[in-house]
């Protein structure tokens, strides 16, 4: 059983915790329990709970008639919103919901069924990206247990090397990318959506993978001589100096463009090296690319 905080709520809903505190006071589906130092939390039962409430009033359903309802009477009306918005989130609380519970097997077929209907590259895009966004949190603030994010990410990994091994791109691309992780960093699966996206798209790719020391990385970049070094990192742990890291990497890869994306970068709000490049968000990642292949006309 999870412990969720009010702030974790938010984060998964997009509902403000202010204003889950109202619903609980004003109406029912709501009973969190406190710790003894009187803190609310929430179980599993209620993170689900607020995940369909949450969608069914960003859809126009209001919190009064909602109250009014059954479990199986909110199911239903979570079904009946035709809205492509609405159907992509109902997929996305889908996952997280068998997530906490631990329900691989549904968690599986329901990104295979998604795959088979909209292809790996849709999915990602749709469902895997925007999951990875809402859960990230927990995983940082460990309001997950570590075995539930490596059994998903397990899963996800999995269908993003099986999607990788099948690409066959029309066209290929005088281009060279090499993909690594820093050293201690091993949430790997943003990095392997972008070695994805790039061989999809007929560039070559070296995939060093996950916690590579720089000087393994100046090694394969001295001997390969990639057009650009690229690495997305997740997370960050205390010790790590992201000013140092970056600077020690321009000294290692020369004039060589070194691009990270990630949330790591997109929270980071200092100076940036000259030769180092920030792709803060999905759309700026795919920008990158697509000029990758632009250039090499």
């Amino acid at each position: 059983m999870n412990a969720f905080t009010i702030k974790d709520l938010e984060n998964l809903t997009g509902i403000k915790a202010h204003t889950i505190r109202i619903w609980e006071q004003r109406y029912n589906f709501l009973k969190p329990q406190r710790t003894d130092t009187n803190i609310r939390y929430y179980n599993n039962e209620e993170l689900k709970k607020i995940l369909n409430i949450s969608l069914l009033n960003k859809n126009g359903f209001k919190i009064s008639h909602i109250d009014r309802m059954s479990d199986s009477e909110i199911n239903d009306k979570i079904l009946s919103i035709s809205s492509a918005e609405a159907q992509q989130e109902q997929v996305v609380n889908s996952m997280i919901q068998y997530m906490v519970d631990i329900e691989l097997g549904q968690f599986e077929r329901l990104l295979r069924e998604k795959i088979e209907a909209k292809g790996i590259e849709k999915v990602i895009h749709h469902y895997i990206f925007p999951f990875m966004e809402r859960i990230g949190l927990l995983w940082v603030t460990g309001h997950i247990n570590p075995a539930q994010e490596h059994l998903v990410s397990n899963i996800i990994r999995h269908k993003l090397i099986v999607g990788t091994e099948a690409v066959n791109p029309i066209f290929r691309f005088d281009k060279r990318v090499l993909l690594f992780m820093p050293d201690g960093e091993y949430h790997e699966l943003g990095l392997l959506f972008i070695q994805y996206l790039l061989k999809n798209r007929g560039i070559e790719v070296y995939y060093l993978g996950a916690s590579v020391p720089l000087s393994d990385v100046a090694y394969v970049v001295k001997h390969k001589k990639p057009d650009f070094i690229y690495t997305h990192m997740t997370t960050a742990s205390r010790l790590f100096n992201f000013e140092r890291f970056m600077n020690q990497a321009v000294q290692k890869f020369g004039d060589v463009p070194f691009v990270i994306s990630g949330p790591v970068a997109a929270a980071y709000e200092s100076k940036i090296p000259p030769q180092v490049k920030f792709k803060r968000s999905l759309p700026e990642v795919m920008d990158f690319i697509n000029q990758i292949t632009l250039s090499s006309n």
